[in-house]
């Protein structure tokens, strides 16, 4: 339930004060430096341009390589350390972290993105936009940093241009581009323990529960072209199977 004493935005919702970003990470080095690079510049912009505050949550899931000390190098950044080796029960155990006054706030709102993605210097601002105009749930897209020879990345990009849909109403769902208000999250249970589709199956549930998920096509971010990723099935595997020989 939403306090009387929290401010109210359109259609009677809170108005959003607080920001909560989680990244889960395995073994990510190569792309975490990066990723939390345009994460800081993001925070650094809404915070400017808005009057909310702004958490940034690293989920270290076994990690072995330099990503914590990677980590340690921003310190707008907090880690968690997990062993769960499974996407979904790292970004459950990011949002889990959070001190109750956080957390559970009607004013939060929960973001997620990937380790190996850049996020643009106005994401939260966008996601705060649509939060700020009426959104319950954000659902972004993404585009792709291919990688490998020419040839062989010029037919994935044409063929990857050709099936995805950057429009509103898309049928896409990224954990890499998705936000929540912090209410709506926890009254469906927030993100399962799943090792894919965590973010597909968080956004049914939102839907089951009639809760409208906003699916815009103008808060997009970049995303690595890997075709060997860590989630068995997510975005590493939708590209394999627009390779020519899948």
């Amino acid at each position: 339930m939403i306090a009387d004493a929290v401010p109210r935005g359109p259609l009677g919702l809170a108005s959003i004060g607080h920001m909560v970003v989680v990244v889960p990470a395995h073994n990510e080095a190569d792309l975490l430096d990066a990723c939390l690079t345009a994460l800081a510049r993001a925070s650094r912009r809404v915070v400017e341009v808005a009057s909310v505050t702004v958490s940034t949550i690293l989920v270290l899931d076994a990690c072995t390589d330099e990503s914590a000390r990677i980590a340690a190098r921003h310190p707008g950044v907090s880690t968690v350390d997990v062993a769960h080796r499974n996407v979904g029960a790292a970004r459950a155990a990011g949002f889990a972290s959070l001190p109750a006054s956080h957390g559970l706030d009607a004013a939060t709102w929960f973001a997620t993105t990937d380790a190996d993605t850049r996020v643009g210097e106005q994401w939260l601002v966008d996601h705060l936009r649509y939060a700020t105009a009426g959104a319950r749930a954000v659902v972004g897209t993404v585009t792709v940093d291919f990688e490998g020879p020419v040839d062989q990345m010029v037919a994935l990009r044409s063929t990857y241009d050709a099936q995805y849909r950057h429009e509103l109403g898309h049928p896409h769902v990224h954990g890499a581009n998705l936000g929540v208000r912090a209410a709506d999250y926890l009254s469906v249970g927030g993100f399962a323990p799943l090792a894919t589709g965590e973010d597909h199956d968080l956004v049914r549930r939102l839907e089951l529960a009639g809760i409208v998920c906003t699916r815009v096509c103008d808060v997009a971010v970049a995303t690595s072209g890997r075709l060997r990723g860590r989630a068995p099935d997510g975005m590493a595997g939708f590209l394999r199977s627009l390779e020519p020989s899948a």
